[in-house]
């Protein structure tokens, strides 16, 4: 990519607010060109890049904006502490199976035991393989 090239495309991705176009073009261009791309394939591949960036992004940018106290996942969940707790029920809580049944779920107990966890995994917050 020239240099005028690639400070026009540095513009253009920041004016479009694409950070992840103007980190990628130059290495996506040159294999293009070693593959013999269409052009709509660079163009495909470039945009993928952006759209996969800001996937990646958009939950950490939304819980940050949020404001949570603290990121809460099924991962730092402690099963042995809260003994009473059914690893299996709070596992299938996660997928959220209730929401499409339009069903509530109540978290019940003394205090200590891990109802606001579970509660802030049941609302939304980022989770490792579910």
């Amino acid at each position: 990519m020239s240099g005028k090239t690639a400070s026009e495309v540095a513009f253009l991705s920041r004016a479009l607010k694409a950070p992840r176009i103007r980190e990628r073009a130059a290495v996506l261009a040159e294999r293009a060109r070693e593959g013999s791309w269409s052009y709509e394939d660079y163009l495909a591949a470039v945009l993928g890049e952006e759209v996969a960036a800001r996937e990646s992004h958009g939950g950490e940018a939304r819980v940050k904006a949020a404001r949570f106290p603290a990121v809460k996942t099924l991962d730092d969940f402690d099963f042995a502490f809260a003994r009473g707790l059914k690893r299996e029920t709070v596992l299938h809580l996660a997928q959220l199976d209730f929401l499409e049944e339009h069903k509530n779920v109540i978290f019940l107990g003394p205090p200590g035991t891990g109802k606001t966890h579970c509660e802030t995994l049941s609302c939304g917050s980022p989770q490792e393989g579910s």
